[in-house]
């Protein structure tokens, strides 16, 4: 009976596991795919100028034959990757044995344990996430590889397609990043260093950690020698080579935000298989040198506005014993360029600072900005009699810039920003959108802020309120009451104020917009109805909800800077509200266009309204809040900040660029810091970028029609 029994839970336990099996194996997919990856040309993203500036593909990176790559690599990779490759047959049983035991220990899926052609699986065809169903999935795919592909293709369409950090897949992509050259070109160290970067490819980047980085490469030359790979003689040798690194630019990621906006709106319009698999070519409205200049403009201007708020500390701290680490690893500086460093020495003005590679000084001059001090609790502290001793010992880690880069290498202290912003432009006549950065950087989050984030508007929305004022029969010379003024709504009552906590009585409207009179503008708003500001505001193209209340006078709606700064065209256009436009068109391999994107624009405000509102908002880079947005040329804006400092915004025009500019925390309850305003932080990175964009282009004026902005016969006053 017993035995019975016995069978028949036998039975039933296999017909589970069986089940179980197939129901995780089912969706595996064909080894036949691979050759078709290899082979799809995928889709090219063309800039307005006709530059390649992107691909959407399942195989990324450039595509190397095995032959080409250096056998130094491949046997490195090896080495300490997968030493038993040429001999399993796609699970490295004793290495399974051992990552099991691991896992056990830790009681989590904690140990890799993974052969190359168990990555490459998991590369190619199956996502990220450490579970038991796809470690399951991923050694039978692996033994299914191993049947149909020969070692050496499974070895080359590895190399090809593993990722090495810092947006390179793939060895030739890495080989240029880290190196400056093609994969053909490396020797035996260089290749020891991307071998090693395969396991983590952040912590152990050279950029971002030099003396990791110089440790795992030796970890992968002994390992080569304990396989017998290379000689002890070779590894002594490769490890005391000096390696040039070449200088890690941002721009290899600055179009990335632009980029992952189009990929949306093509997976809306076609098949997924038709974008990475179709050979599409893709011309977009993207302007390189403006989307250059609005990534260095934002990065600048945020690392300039998180320096005001405080010095939050090195950070980190190495032993300087382990500086013998980077003697042999050289770093081709650019002026400019931004980077880690190690505190070697540090007098009370000045400090010797290493970095890749490099030994340099920094003086106090340099790093006066870190005598205000953000402490651990958050509380600011301003250090008097301010020395470099004061925030420097031996061995911190610090972030710097190259401010020199000959003989005499100098250093100014830098610190990576936690604030964040976006930036975007748009050609007000056809709604080209010409550049577009959702945040500091796309390697350190992919959130674009430029079209997603829906952060307060502040005063930034006030030219919609004196633009359905002048729809009303207002004009710029009539006056209005800057006075003092309580609105009660039940128990609670609302007194609003102005910026700097005065009231400067009848003022022009005029005048109340150039330096941002928030009572004067709600009491616009009370006279004209907030109704006929929330239809002219959509109009001009706001689709986000706006609160029926006079606070939104004061842009209590929440919106997003494209959003925004699109309305913001149908001043500079002249009262027409024109659709943002990324695509141009699309075309298949043979040329036949498959989607056009035309400008598309349509009436919403007399022109008389939006040109009286252009010559307003002249006035407040002239003399108003938005002074440092002069560019030396004719333009118009307007500064906006949210409750507390928590927004601050500037979107301004000349006639041939629309652009908005906000900076926050990602956090909406943290403030920028009292005084931090549009105008002082927004505004600042705007004209920079105006001024970069706009180099070479004709000096041209907003031509305006002949209409009465004037009327100061018949100034209209509050009732």
């Amino acid at each position: 009976m017993k035995i019975k029994f016995v069978i028949v839970v036998c039975i039933i336990l296999l017909a589970f596991l069986s089940g179980a099996g197939f129901a995780i194996l089912k969706d595996i997919p064909s080894i036949k795919d691979f050759d078709k990856m290899k082979h799809s040309q995928g889709t090219k993203v063309y800039s307005e100028e006709g530059i390649l500036i992107g691909e959407f593909k399942i195989q990324k990176g450039i595509y190397v034959p095995l032959k080409n790559i250096p056998k130094d690599l491949i046997n490195a990779v090896i080495a300490v990757e997968d030493s038993r490759f040429w001999k399993h047959k796609g699970i490295d049983y004793i290495g399974i044995g051992r990552a099991l035991i691991t896992d056990i220990l830790h009681l989590k899926i904690k140990e890799g344990g993974s052969t190359i052609t168990q990555q490459l699986a998991k590369i190619m065809f199956l996502t990220p996430e450490k579970t038991l169903t796809r470690k399951i999935k991923e050694a039978y795919l692996a033994i299914k590889i191993e049947k149909e592909l020969s070692k050496e293709k499974i070895l080359e369409m590895y190399l090809n397609n593993v990722y090495f950090g810092h947006g390179a897949y793939g060895v030739e992509m890495a080989s240029r990043i880290y190196f400056g050259k093609s994969v053909t070109e490396i020797t035996l160290p260089e290749a020891a260093l991307l071998a090693g970067l395969i396991k983590a490819p952040n912590a152990y980047s050279p950029y971002n950690d030099l003396v990791k980085a110089k440790k795992r490469q030796e970890t992968v030359l002994l390992r080569m020698e304990e396989e017998e790979l290379i000689t002890p003689q070779q590894r002594k040798i490769a490890s005391a080579q000096t390696i040039n690194l070449s200088s890690l630019r941002i721009s290899t990621e600055n179009y990335n935000y632009f980029l992952e906006y189009v990929r949306k709106q093509l997976e809306e319009q076609f098949d997924i298989d038709k974008i990475y698999k179709g050979n599409l070519r893709v011309y977009t409205t993207l302007n390189t040198k403006a989307q250059i200049a609005a990534q260095k403009a934002l990065q600048e201007g945020l690392r300039e506005v998180d320096k005001r708020i405080g010095w939050r500390g090195p950070i980190g701290k190495v032993s300087i014993t382990d500086k013998k680490n980077d003697e042999k690893v050289a770093f081709k500086p650019s002026q400019g360029d931004i980077a880690r460093g190690v505190v070697i020495s540090v007098s009370p003005s000045q400090a010797i600072i290493k970095s890749r590679g490099l030994i340099g000084t920094l003086h106090l001059k340099d790093a006066q900005w870190a005598s205000k001090i953000i402490e651990p609790s958050g509380k600011v502290k301003n250090l008097k009699n301010f020395n470099l001793t004061n925030i420097l010992s031996v061995g911190d880690v610090i972030m710097i810039k190259f401010k020199s880069v000959g003989k005499d290498i100098q250093f100014s202290l830098e610190q990576d920003p936690e604030i964040e912003g976006a930036l975007v432009a748009i050609d007000p006549k056809t709604g080209y959108i010409i550049s577009m950065v959702g945040g500091y950087s796309f390697q350190r989050g992919e959130f674009n802020r430029a079209v997603y984030a829906k952060r307060q508007a502040g005063s930034s929305f006030k030219p919609f309120v004196y633009a359905a004022a002048m729809e009303k029969g207002f004009t710029p010379d009539s006056t209005i009451l800057d006075e003092p003024v309580s609105y009660k709504s039940g128990f609670k009552e609302w007194s609003p104020s102005n910026y700097d906590g005065e009231f400067w009585g009848e003022i022009t409207l005029r005048k109340a917009l150039a330096f941002s009179r928030n009572v004067a503008t709600i009491r616009l708003a009370e006279t004209i109805g907030i109704d006929s500001v929330i239809n002219l505001a959509k109009r001009a193209g706001i689709i986000s909800e706006m609160p029926a209340d006079l606070t939104l006078a004061l842009g209590s709606l929440s919106v997003s800077p494209l959003e925004l700064t699109s309305a913001f065209c149908v001043f500079a256009n002249g009262g027409k509200r024109i659709k943002p436009i990324a695509i141009k068109y699309v075309t298949d391999s043979s040329g036949k266009i498959l989607l056009q994107n035309e400008p598309q624009s349509e009436e919403a405000l007399d022109p008389e309204v939006a040109y009286t509102i252009t010559d307003m908002l002249k006035d407040v880079i002239s003399y108003g809040t938005g002074s440092r947005a002069n560019i030396g040329r004719a333009a118009a804006g307007k500064t906006g900040t949210s409750n507390e400092f928590r927004d601050a915004w500037f979107i301004g025009y000349t006639p041939q660029i629309v652009a908005g500019v906000w900076v926050g925390y990602d956090d909406m309850r943290k403030s920028l810091g009292h005084g931090e305003a549009g105008g002082r932080v927004s505004a600042p990175i705007w004209a920079q970028f105006m001024k970069e964009t706009l180099v070479g282009k004709e000096l041209e004026d907003f031509k305006f029609m002949e209409i009465n902005i004037e009327n100061s016969e018949n100034p209209k006053k509050e009732p």
